[in-house]
């Protein structure tokens, strides 16, 4: 089935989000399926970043819907987010640098037994915990130095596959990254690259909001554009359309 017959995991209808006298997302809509990679583009203001944290659950949209596999859902904050299978990675990372990877992976979401006993007084799954973020790190083909390393002793890349790791292991519809190989070098960004295409090969939603031409042309299935808050347009990136999206991008005349 092709992804304009199938049932997005993800839509967007007609998203408003108002701080004050600033219209930040004027009536955006959007689709995202499973099995693709989606880049979201826009200038510096475009609204991009708004319309991320109203998907993820920090700001509430004014107007519009949110539907996750055809269902209208409410979002109201990050955790109810995460609840209905939404992950994002925003450009801090969000990493414990004194936590090992196992540790940041299920910081706040621990496995601990008895069931029975309050959760302040269950026992930790260490070991467990362990082997599933070593079987996840293993299965995203993500190379990294001893387990009980800190994070904080590992490279750039290093450290932005394990956040993007760890929001795969607990997205069930969509996995939201936010300039994903910003500040990172050449092998660092294709360490990064090659993930993001594995997440969509094990038929993930991927969303990225990035700059960079290059990475979208060489990812993304479809690119939608913002401009000044509003959707100016969606193309399939190409060779030959990239110099349409950047027109796009700073409203210039193609």
């Amino acid at each position: 089935m092709s992804a304009s017959a199938a049932v997005p995991v993800l839509a967007v209808r007609h998203a408003q989000k108002r701080f004050g006298a600033v219209h930040a997302v004027r009536g955006v809509s959007l689709e995202a399926y499973r099995g693709e990679v989606l880049a979201l583009l826009g200038d510096n203001g475009a609204g991009k970043s708004t319309l991320v944290k109203c998907i993820s659950g920090v700001h509430a949209l004014d107007e519009g819907e949110i539907l996750l596999d055809g269902e209208v859902v409410s979002i109201h904050s990050p955790a109810a987010a995460r609840r209905v299978g939404i992950e994002t990675v925003y450009q801090d990372l969000a990493l414990f640098d004194n936590l090992t990877p196992a540790q940041n992976f299920y910081c706040g979401r621990e496995l601990a037994c008895p069931a029975w006993l309050p959760q302040g007084l269950r026992f930790l799954k260490s070991s467990a915990m362990d082997q599933e973020t070593a079987a996840v790190l293993d299965r995203l083909k993500v190379k990294l130095p001893k387990l009980d390393t800190p994070v904080a002793l590992m490279s750039g890349g290093q450290r932005q596959a394990i956040a993007v790791a760890r929001a795969t292991v607990f997205a069930r519809k969509v996995v939201i990254l936010d300039e994903p190989t910003a500040a990172l070098g050449v092998r660092e960004s294709r360490k990064v690259l090659d993930l993001i295409a594995q997440l969509r090969a094990e038929g993930n939603a991927v969303i990225i909001i990035t700059h960079n031409m290059e990475h979208v042309v060489e990812l993304a299935d479809r690119a939608v554009v913002l401009r000044q808050g509003r959707k100016i347009g969606e193309l399939k990136p190409t060779r030959a359309s990239q110099q349409e999206l950047v027109s796009m991008i700073v409203g210039a005349e193609v």
